[in-house]
């Protein structure tokens, strides 16, 4: 596969790319079950439906080019916009979930602040990358020295930026949220065959336990959090009054009294 024509949804039909939607769906669906509200939205790759186990009543997905989303077979409707320009008011979403949004992205710190201004407070934003800090990224960048020379193959997707995990951390820091939880998955070698993949299985348990941040896909969960922000029922303004306690007074009387 020349880097020219593969993209991300051509990829995740290779071996590599199945395994490492696998691992994904099972992470997506692990970590917006619980997540409760009314209002989720998902932000770019239709192939993989990540609110499928998610519970509020209203889900939207978002593509940035193709009017219409085919997923099983079945076309499905979806918001075609900027992900740098939500059209949603501030506030106003409660989960958002980005598969491999960021790294496509042509502004992914745009667009990451977007996804804060449209959360409510305390509302999620659960975004998965590919990691540059793993053996599938050392293979990515040698291929692209190699390609500069004039010949080889890249193996991972040939648009987008991919985006270091403590970068990602430090964004989401500036803009106010606070990362519940993180995952590193994928750890078996940047190899293109399916019995290969198969044969290095095992590596997924050592890499998990002996060399943890180097996965070739990460995983986070963040919270939007507003400083000072305290939420106040009606009851507040018919709070009753403090009863005033005794106070004892002195008898002034004794007070002159001079000692016998």
């Amino acid at each position: 596969m020349s880097a020219e024509i593969i993209g991300l949804r051509q990829w995740f039909e290779t071996p590599p790319g199945q395994y490492l939607l696998e691992w994904e769906r099972a992470h997506f669906s692990a970590a917006v079950t619980d997540i409760f509200g009314y209002h989720a939205l998902q932000l770019g790759l239709p192939d993989l439906d990540v609110l499928q186990d998610n519970r509020m009543p209203h889900k939207w997905l978002a593509s940035s080019s193709a009017p219409m989303a085919m997923r099983h077979g079945v076309p499905q409707p979806a918001l075609v916009t900027d992900f740098s320009a939500l059209p949603f008011p501030e506030s106003s979403l409660d989960l958002l979930v980005l598969p491999h949004t960021l790294e496509l992205s042509h502004d992914p710190h745009t667009t990451l602040r977007e996804v804060e201004r449209v959360l409510v407070p305390e509302g999620r934003v659960v975004i998965s990358c590919l990691n540059p800090a793993s053996l599938w990224g050392l293979r990515q960048r040698r291929a692209r020295l190699f390609q500069r020379m004039g010949f080889g193959q890249l193996y991972l997707p040939s648009g987008g930026d991919f985006l270091g995990y403590w970068r990602m951390r430090d964004w989401l820091r500036l803009l106010s949220f606070e990362v519940e939880s993180a995952h590193f998955g994928c750890y078996r070698p940047a190899v293109s065959d399916e019995v290969w993949l198969e044969r290095f299985r095992w590596m997924d348990k050592a890499g998990a336990r002996w060399w943890p941040i180097f996965g070739a896909v990460y995983f986070l969960v963040a919270t939007k959090r507003v400083r000072g922000m305290r939420l106040m029922g009606a009851a507040w303004k018919t709070a009753p009054a403090r009863a005033a306690a005794p106070v004892s007074v002195a008898n002034r009387a004794n007070s002159h009294r001079k000692p016998s």
